[in-house]
């Protein structure tokens, strides 16, 4: 029975997810969007500012411009900048994201299986 051990992993996740700092978490989401081909536009002017803020905070957007569709995500409060990419970028970046979830599982389940229970004689799957 897999039940107990799901539940298990998701607990560590959440608790692995908790000990990330926000610093660490905004850090790590422009790194992942620089490396995946994003470029990072300031809003360092009164109308660039105006049109960061007519875009939803930390959210991806995109939009079609003849025939090209881009990529946009505004970060309003840490660099207060704007990035944007194309489907590649996107694509880079969501194939970065799926590595990393998965790098972090595969600690998790690393940690667990050094933290694993002696259940005895019963074994591990005795529920």
């Amino acid at each position: 029975m897999q039940f107990p051990s799901i539940l298990t992993l998701g607990a560590l996740s959440l608790v692995l997810a908790a000990c990330q700092t926000p610093q660490q978490a905004v850090q790590s989401k422009e790194n992942l969007l620089t490396a995946a081909g994003f470029t990072l536009q300031p809003a360092n002017s009164p109308a660039r500012v105006a049109a960061m803020k007519k875009l939803p905070p930390n959210k991806f957007v995109h939009q079609t411009s003849g025939g090209t569709v881009v990529y946009v995500y505004a970060d309003p409060v840490d660099c207060q900048c704007v990035y944007f990419g194309n489907q590649a970028a996107w694509s880079n970046y969501r194939a970065a994201v799926f590595a990393k979830q998965l790098a972090d599982e595969q600690q998790m389940t690393a940690m667990m299986n050094q933290n694993a229970f002696d259940f005895g004689p019963w074994g591990p799957g005795f529920w």
